[in-house]
């Protein structure tokens, strides 16, 4: 994440002052506010897990049962 940040730094630091305004009126638009109320460690949980079953891939994810409630809470 860090060298992602890095690596977008160096990229607004070339903008022209032109386009630096057009992008600060872009991040300005945006909406920020988070839309879902789920607690950050079924996120971490999700995320590692998926991440694990990324590394092996002959492995089964377990949370599929799961994910409904998941779904339903995030909707």
């Amino acid at each position: 994440m860090d060298s992602s940040i890095e690596i977008l730094k160096r990229k607004i630091d070339s903008f022209t002052p032109e386009l630096a305004e057009a992008f600060i009126r872009i991040v300005d638009n945006l909406d920020t506010t988070p839309k879902i109320n789920v607690p950050q460690f079924q996120l971490d949980e999700v995320f590692n897990r998926i991440q694990f079953h990324s590394e092996n891939p002959a492995t089964k994810l377990d949370f599929f049962e799961n994910i409904s409630e998941l779904e339903k809470i995030c909707a």
